[in-house]
């Protein structure tokens, strides 16, 4: 498998207006190299240690995305560097991020994540949580984080018609967010979902960015 012409034929089919996220967790240096060199720059993690030590030996110019989920006690090693947290899903790891980016003298830029999918196991606000989170005095006080957008995750299934339907109500819920709580921020522009499964139908509902992890590197 080419990673490189992997790279190159994902970026020829995505709109412009859509960016790749390529997970490479699990990965060796040698293999995101080989797509560093095809032009990719925003690469996609999912582990804190990991993250550090890819971030160590590549080059200085890649935007850092953290994916998985994050510990809050984990925030400070990736506080100095990292690009976009992904997967923010609740207002004490918010607060994390924002004391560890005070240190740093950093604005860190985060996705809240929403829970759209059937499955228990995915984490997320819901609607309702989500939008007291935004009109909570305690959020408002927080001046080193900047909330760009929203991300989340469809079920795992083979049923295209319920993915296109959760899709749809979280770039339903971004245009509302947006016009209620970020009409005057223009930062607030990211809709953060799609895999390698997934990614076409989430094209199709507005994503702004897609992780793209095994159509890129293999199955791991």
């Amino acid at each position: 498998m080419s990673v490189s012409k992997n790279i190159i034929s994902f970026k020829k089919e995505l709109p412009a207006n859509v960016r790749l996220v390529a997970v490479s967790k699990t990965k060796p240096v040698s293999v995101l190299f080989e797509a560093y060199q095809a032009g990719q720059r925003i690469f996609g993690e999912n582990k804190v240690q990991e993250l550090c030590d890819k971030y160590e030996q590549l080059p200085k110019d890649i935007e850092w995305h953290f994916i998985g989920h994050l510990q809050r006690n984990k925030v400070k090693f990736i506080a100095p560097f990292v690009t976009l947290i992904h997967g923010v899903d609740s207002l004490r790891l918010l607060e994390k991020i924002n004391e560890e980016a005070q240190k740093n003298n950093r604005l860190i830029d985060c996705l809240l994540q929403v829970h759209i999918a059937k499955e228990d196991t995915k984490f997320g606000f819901d609607e309702t949580e989500l939008i007291d989170l935004l009109n909570d005095s305690d959020y408002h006080k927080l001046e080193n984080i900047r909330i760009c957008g929203l991300m989340g995750m469809a079920t795992y299934t083979d049923d295209n018609d319920l993915i296109s339907r959760e899709f749809k109500s979280l770039a339903d819920l971004f245009n509302k967010v947006k016009s209620d709580c970020f009409f005057d921020k223009s930062h607030f522009t990211e809709l953060s979902m799609g895999m390698s499964g997934d990614y076409q139908i989430a094209v199709e509902q507005g994503a702004t960015l897609v992780r793209i992890g095994s159509s890129l590197f293999g199955t791991r």
